[in-house]
Formats: C-alpha cells, sequence, structure tokens
C-alpha cells in the first residue's frame, strides 16, 4: 500500500509559515507520542532552524511510557525542550509557560538590555494534521484566549492568539511534506489517522498494525479481545478477533471490514493499551 497526501492548500500553508518565521521567537512543534520521528515534518527544521525548539509530545497518555522517556532524552540531545502532555485532559500542561520561558531566556535577556521590557513571547505552533494542534491551543488558552489584532508586517487579516502577558501564539494549519522517501512513516502516519481514512485500504492498514502489536507488544491483542493465536499469521487473527467481537454481516459472514476498523478504532483511544510504534 503506498502512503501519499498532499493536499494543494499545504503548499500555502508552507510558504506562509517560512515569511511568518521572522515574526517569532520560538516553535512549537506537536508531535504524536506514539510515533514522535514520524510525526515530524522534515520541513520544521529547515524552516526553523535559528530559532529555539519546543517539542510537545502529545496524546501522551497513549504512548508507551518507557519509550517516551527514551524519546524525550533523544529530543534533548538535539538541544530541544520538551514537555510530553495530554492536551485533552490539560494533563502536562501546566510546565508548558515555564518551559517556554527556559527556552527564551537569552532572547529576554537580549530584550531587556536592549531596554525592551515585558514584550511577549510569540511563539508558532505547528505539527502534522491531527497531532492535536487547535486541542492543545484551546487547552492552554483556557476561556483567557483572546486575540491580540494584526502585527506590523503581518499578512492583513491574520490574527495572533494571546494567552497572557508572557506568551502570544501563532496557530498554523497542519501541513505534511509532498513525498514520503520511506513508506514506513507514511504507514505510521496512517495508523494514528494523520492521512484520510477515506483514501486508505483499512482492512490493509489493521493487518499491518496486528503485524506491529504481535511482534512488539505480545499480549496485548489477546487482552483486549480474547483467546487469540498470536502466532497464527494476521489474517487470521483478524478472523479471530472478528469470531470473538461477534463482527457478523448479513447473511452469517464474517465482517473482516468490521474488525478491521474496530481494531484500528481501539488502537488509536488506548483501548488496546499505551503503545509506541516508533523507538528512538
Amino acid at each position: 500500500m503506498q502512503f501519499q497526501w498532499y493536499p494543494g492548500h499545504m503548499t500555502k500553508a508552507k510558504r506562509q509559515m517560512q515569511e511568518d518565521m521572522r515574526l517569532i521567537d520560538l516553535v512549537i512543534e506537536l508531535v504524536d507520542a506514539r510515533i514522535p520521528a514520524s510525526s515530524r515534518n522534515p520541513d520544521i527544521d529547515e524552516l526553523g532552524k535559528q530559532k529555539s525548539r519546543l517539542i510537545l509530545m502529545n496524546k501522551y497518555d497513549l504512548a508507551d511510557e518507557s519509550v517516551s522517556a527514551e524519546w524525550a532524552a533523544y529530543f534533548r540531545e538535539k538541544g530541544h525542550h520538551v514537555v510530553g502532555l495530554d492536551a485533552r485532559s490539560r494533563a502536562g500542561m501546566k510546565q508548558v509557560t515555564a518551559v517556554i520561558m527556559e527556552a527564551c531566556k537569552e532572547k529576554m535577556e537580549r530584550d531587556k538590555r536592549r531596554g525592551i521590557l515585558n514584550r511577549p513571547v510569540r511563539a508558532m505552533v505547528v505539527g502534522i494534521p491531527n497531532v492535536g494542534k487547535s486541542t492543545f491551543i484551546n487547552s492552554y488558552a483556557g476561556r483567557a484566549c483572546a486575540k491580540t489584532g494584526n502585527k506590523p508586517g503581518v499578512t492583513k487579516g491574520k490574527q495572533w492568539i494571546r494567552l497572557n502577558k508572557q506568551v502570544e501564539l501563532l496557530d498554523t494549519p497542519g501541513i505534511l511534506w509532498p513525498k514520503f522517501e520511506d513508506q514506513t512513516v507514511g504507514l505510521r502516519l496512517a495508523l494514528i489517522g494523520a492521512i484520510k481514512d477515506e483514501i486508505l485500504n483499512i482492512d490493509e492498514l489493521s493487518l499491518a498494525l496486528i503485524r506491529i502489536l504481535v511482534s512488539d507488544y505480545p499480549g496485548a491483542l489477546t487482552g483486549r479481545y480474547g483467546e487469540l493465536d498470536e502466532s497464527a499469521e494476521p489474517v487470521k487473527i483478524l478472523e479471530q478477533i472478528a469470531v470473538n467481537r461477534n463482527c457478523v454481516s448479513r447473511g452469517n459472514e464474517l465482517d473482516y471490514s468490521r474488525a478491521a476498523a474496530l481494531i484500528l478504532d481501539d488502537f488509536r483511544s488506548g483501548k488496546t493499551g499505551r503503545i509506541t510504534l516508533e523507538r528512538p
């Protein structure tokens, strides 16, 4: 199965981000904690190379905790600041402002020496589709979310979100990159829902997920779906899950597609357990 999805609006969004980089102090990049490398757009590294970087490992509650700790150490070695969070429940959110201040400490000291006082840190929030940027912004802003109006040199109509006296955020659309050099990256993005399900073969996707879970998290499928022979071929395991979960269509035939969708949904919502699909 080939994975590719790059709608036209993403080219425009990337160009806009390039222009806006000169207005900001910090790039806040959201990644999915279950695939921290595959959910990073390589273009962001190039676009934000002169800026301070904060990586938010979102959906931390769905990822394998011990592997997440390895990823956090890996990113810190690269010179990035890191926070693990669950934007929906606001877990980890309290750390974010302190880490933003730490990431921009040098810049704030520079401002102070120039006599620029109390200028808020301006941060651009970036990330691929479905990684939780809007949820993060809304959770972080809470009810105090206010638009601060246009800034000089910003495209007419662009709005910044003022969170408090210390931080202003510039939101950006979720963008992928034009070509996945490694189709495994495409597969992982498809598994977490970053590529539209409508253009994918869900049956094949679920078989790929079964293969990964049996190899990396033995017992996870049995724990969720009851007695299974995890040494069997993925299609056989899918069949056993269809039987165990009574996925039957009209004519009493096993409904493989329903079972496949169930497996994917359960993984994405964390019902199969805390699972990370790649290691540093």
